[in-house]
């Protein structure tokens, strides 16, 4: 399937804090917003305001792996917040460890959530500050992660792996893969004869 996620390799952005919630990562004003096109502009855009935020470092720009601490995203349930993130350009992330719904929103995103300890995340966010050009890879089938001449292992409930791996959490990719099926489904249905008709 085309929506297998096994593998993410890219630059990294850390982001040093424990408890970061939804509410600093994605403002609440816009949670009005009809579509989520445009969050990624906004991604902590108050945390942002008083300058120095690593998503405002120049030597991060064109990152896609986030780099975490302990229960990032935790607060509001709101799905804006892995979108908002999403849209900067943020393929997977590396944590002490991930709120629940956060995690869950995701992982229905495609988005990796892996976890190490909190000194592996340490040195690896150091190892970051000092050389951002440094290259990140994310195996979800190894379930390791690899910089420079270094490769941590990492964790991920099986379940959530599985999704990622096998391209299942991409519910409309699964649907339009089983169109035919679809297509001969709709067919026996005597209320849909009426649309076909048309």
């Amino acid at each position: 399937m085309a929506s297998q996620v096994t593998i993410v390799r890219g630059r990294a952005v850390p982001l040093r804090g424990a408890a970061i919630d939804t509410d600093r990562i994605i403002p609440a004003r816009y949670l009005r917003t009809v579509t989520f096109a445009e969050l990624g502009a906004h991604v902590f855009e108050d945390d942002r305001a008083s300058g120095g935020h690593p998503f405002d470092d120049p030597r991060y720009r064109g990152a896609s792996v986030l780099v975490v601490n302990a229960n990032f995203g935790c607060g509001s349930s709101r799905e804006h917040a892995p979108q908002a993130l999403m849209r900067w350009g943020i393929r997977a992330f590396v944590g002490e460890s991930f709120a629940e719904i956060f995690f869950g929103n995701c992982v229905a995103n495609g988005l990796p959530c892996v976890t190490a300890d909190a000194a592996r995340i340490d040195e690896l966010q150091a190892a970051i500050e000092s050389e951002p050009q440094l290259q990140l890879t994310i195996d979800l089938r190894q379930m390791t992660v690899a910089y420079g001449q270094r490769c941590i292992q990492v964790s991920m409930p099986s379940g959530a792996r599985e999704q990622l791996v096998s391209g299942g959490w991409d519910s409309l990719g699964q649907l339009l893969e089983a169109g035919p099926q679809v297509a001969a489904t709709a067919a026996r249905l005597p209320y849909m004869r009426q649309f076909a008709a048309v």
